[in-house]
């Protein structure tokens, strides 16, 4: 088992509940234990899960966070995320996705007691983002780690706390790799990336051959994605997505056509108290005779 069939459809593991539900089901462990052993490029034998809820409830929980917040053996804290919808910034480079990480491990890590300890044995604590999208496009890795540098040299001051980026959409020469030559964080980023993709099974296919660990990963993707209820909360919730982004766009527009008529009366009222007449600002403007005359005509019903 564990192979994906052609032509069976498949949920994606890269939506943020679906991966949280591959991550926190009973029978997963040890692919949480083989993701998270990738990821530190170090074997975790043993995994303990802090959050393993989910919203039953409410279709509609898009805001709610699903991340995978556990332990392992040495005490590290991680907590694990996927990313998948775009995150809204006011500025570039995604400052807002980078510092809500740094918000998020901050209380991660500050969560522990420091009564009674030495602050040098307090546990590391790590933040993972696995994103469908480019955080850092001016680096070639899909992976990139941060810890405490110095700005010149980059001599390490700390690595108590670590932020780890998993970009997903720079897998593409990746998926070609004969998938013996593929890491295990390289074929976990291609599962979670491509498995409902029809013209990326073979490789994912390929992939689940390698280990057993991917064999489970397999099973409860199809398990998932052929309930009936996880299906519909999948289409609510994407049409909810959907529904969100649509309006924030008309919001958006609506803005800029408020702001363009503003910008349009105040020029015409200008062009108005220096005498010039509609010929003039149609010229000068490059809007129609027939939108100045409605413009004007609004000015003149505010004066």
């Amino acid at each position: 088992m564990g192979l994906i069939p052609e032509g069976i459809s498949i949920l994606p593991p890269s939506d943020d509940r679906i991966f949280k539900l591959l991550l926190t089901a009973p029978e997963a462990e040890p692919v949480l234990i083989d993701i998270i052993s990738a990821i530190l490029s170090k074997q975790v034998s043993s995994v303990r899960i802090r959050n393993s809820e989910l919203p039953v409830n409410d279709i509609n929980e898009k805001a709610e966070r699903f991340d995978v917040n556990c332990y392992i053996e040495d005490g590290s804290q991680i907590d694990i995320e996927m990313q998948a919808t775009r995150m809204e910034e006011r500025k570039g480079n995604h400052q807002n996705l980078k510092n809500r990480s740094i918000y998020y491990l901050s209380d991660l890590h500050s969560s522990q007691s420091s009564k009674g300890s030495i602050y040098d044995e307090l546990v590391k604590s790590y933040q993972v983002t696995f994103c469908s999208y480019t955080v850092f496009p001016e680096k070639e890795n899909f992976i990139n780690s941060y810890s405490f540098r110095h700005n010149l040299d980059y001599d390490l001051l700390s690595d108590t706390i670590r932020i780890i980026y998993v970009e997903l959409s720079k897998l593409d020469s990746i998926a070609t790799k004969p998938v013996e030559k593929m890491s295990d964080l390289e074929k976990w980023a291609i599962f979670l990336n491509y498995a409902n993709i029809p013209d990326y099974r073979n490789v994912v296919n390929q992939i689940i051959e390698t280990k057993e660990v991917f064999t489970v990963a397999g099973d409860l993707l199809m398990s998932v994605s052929q309930d009936d209820r996880e299906r519909a909360i999948f289409r609510s919730r994407r049409m909810y997505q959907s529904d969100l982004e649509s309006n924030m766009l008309t919001a958006r527009r609506n803005g800029r056509e408020e702001g363009r008529e503003k910008r349009n009366i105040e020029i015409v009222q200008y062009a108005l108290n220096n005498n010039k007449s509609i010929e003039d600002i149609v010229a000068v403007t490059g809007l129609s005779y027939g939108e100045v005359e409605r413009l004007v005509k609004i000015i003149e019903k505010s004066m």
